[in-house]
């Protein structure tokens, strides 16, 4: 068994790679519900959609969210009445929301419900929410010290604010998702995946259970930076990291992990980095990461799997 803890597009490419050079019933996705949020009524998770429509081969690979082939008519529509359209629904994704929102009104979990989803588009990759409790990630502004939800720093300001504090509202009480701890426990390995640590993996690492769990299996666990040659590929991982008083390189994303992780995964542009690596008694790999086909993201995933002890 293989178990991935997954923010959104990294994580998406990642276990795409993974699904073609291993059975994909044998995966296992932990996913990031951190950033999930309910806009126009509707319980919205864009992690475990991201993920599921990727692996469906039906994602938008221009924007890295929503669907390809997607309309706008319902959010045109809001614009004329006056609503608030600044996070943009397609109309075929809002299907996804309306139906996942229903389900839980009927006393589903989302564990439940995900799988519906995800089964309903073809994905045979087990995708487990993290938590089924609320847990919201929560960004401070350095101007004004204002707190606001994930979804406004990166949408509604494109993440083009400074940050000076990031929390996770919810996360002392929040346990486990079904099946989280024992998709830990049984994998082989445990791959973190290329995704923002700060606001991706760490509402993952928030929930203790799931942190404790991790720690336990420590020799096990394998971490893909996301930072290459000092810089995110997409995202803000970078200038997070930098703001948050973390060092925007391999060594810093090392560092980070330090407490989880045996081994990271570093890009071949940060081949000369592998020492310092090794120096914070951490294992370093070098490959290449930068998963621009699905045949480099195979190879990623064949390498990975090559670190099962």
């Amino acid at each position: 068994m293989i178990c991935v803890l997954a923010g959104g597009v990294g994580a998406a490419r990642l276990l795409n790679g993974l699904k073609d050079v291993a059975p994909p019933e044998e995966i296992t996705a932990i996913v990031n519900t951190g950033d999930d949020a309910i806009m126009h009524g509707l319980y919205i998770c864009p992690d475990i959609d991201t993920v599921t429509y990727t692996l469906a081969g039906v994602n938008n690979i221009e924007t890295g969210w929503g669907l390809k082939g997607e309309t706008w008519l319902a959010m045109e529509s809001l614009k004329k009445l006056g609503g608030k359209t600044w996070f943009n629904l397609g109309d075929r994704d809002l299907a996804t929301h309306m139906y996942r929102t229903d389900r839980l009104s009927e006393g589903a979990g989302l564990k439940e419900v995900t799988a519906e989803i995800s089964s309903a588009m073809g994905v045979s990759v087990n995708l487990l929410p993290m938590t089924e409790d609320r847990v919201e990630t929560k960004v401070t502004l350095l101007e004004g010290n204002d707190e606001i939800s994930f979804q406004e720093y990166f949408v509604k300001h494109r993440h083009d604010v400074s940050v000076s504090a990031v929390r996770f509202n919810g996360s002392k009480e929040a346990k486990a998702g079904p099946g989280v701890i024992n998709a830990i426990s049984e994998a082989e390995i445990v791959i973190i995946a290329p995704s923002n640590p700060i606001v991706s993996i760490a509402p993952i690492f928030s929930v203790s259970e799931i942190s404790d769990a991790i720690k336990a299996r420590k020799k096990d666990v394998v971490a893909v930076s996301p930072i290459i040659a000092g810089a995110a590929l997409k995202g803000p991982a970078d200038r997070l990291l930098n703001e948050l008083g973390h060092e925007a390189s391999v060594k810093g994303v090392a560092k980070y992990y330090q407490e989880w992780i045996s081994t990271l995964v570093i890009d071949t542009a940060d081949f000369n980095t592998a020492k310092d690596i090794e120096s914070l008694g951490i294992d370093c790999l070098v490959t290449e990461t930068v998963m621009t086909d699905s045949q480099i993201a195979a190879s990623l995933g064949s390498t990975l799997l090559g670190l099962k002890k």
